[in-house]
């Protein structure tokens, strides 16, 4: 059954997200109350180059308190497609392109709080120039195999979500008749 939304209260707002009191009943009467993050969403990108690597990005994360190694991703601007942001977060973080983009998936990190959906792209074909990282960024990029990345993931040094995704989802599809996986 579908949920109404009865009320929504702004509690918070800040340049990157927004947070409501939101109220909402279905047609039986459940009611649900939440405070949610409301977030335009992000694009994420997964750079593989022509031996099959992927690029990397490592970045101090002050909610995780910890420096993590990630897929490169960055928000949707107002405006901006997903794909649109993906290139332009690609190049400002990494200084890549790339002439090839398939768009994988949709999700949802948070549901159950936050209202974020990320789009992950394989990008492909890459050229390589010099990266534009935010003032507050400080960016290092290395290229991994995926089967790197498996044992990174095995020993807890790959912790971010989008990025574990990512890694499966890729071998998944490597995986198929076909493909080759590296």
């Amino acid at each position: 059954m579908p949920m109404k939304l009865i009320a929504s209260q702004e509690l918070l707002v800040t340049p990157i997200f927004r947070v409501t009191m939101d109220h909402a009943v279905d047609p039986g009467g459940f009611e649900i109350r939440r405070a949610i993050v409301r977030h335009r969403g992000s694009a994420v990108m997964m750079a593989r180059d022509a031996r099959g690597r992927i690029l990397l990005v490592r970045q101090y994360r002050l909610p995780a308190r910890a420096y993590l190694w990630e897929l490169p991703a960055g928000r949707i601007d107002e405006g901006e497609t997903p794909l649109r942001a993906a290139r332009r977060e690609l190049r400002e973080e990494t200084g890549c392109s790339a002439r090839k983009w398939t768009r994988l998936l949709d999700f949802f990190p948070s549901p159950g709080y936050v209202e974020e959906k990320m789009t992950l792209f394989l990008a492909e074909e890459l050229s390589h120039g010099e990266a534009q990282p935010m003032e507050d960024e400080r960016i290092e990029t290395g290229w991994f195999s995926l089967k790197q990345m498996e044992e990174m993931i095995a020993r807890g040094h790959i912790r971010d979500a989008k990025t574990i995704i990512g890694w499966a989802l890729l071998r998944c599809r490597l995986r198929q008749p076909g493909r080759r996986a590296r």
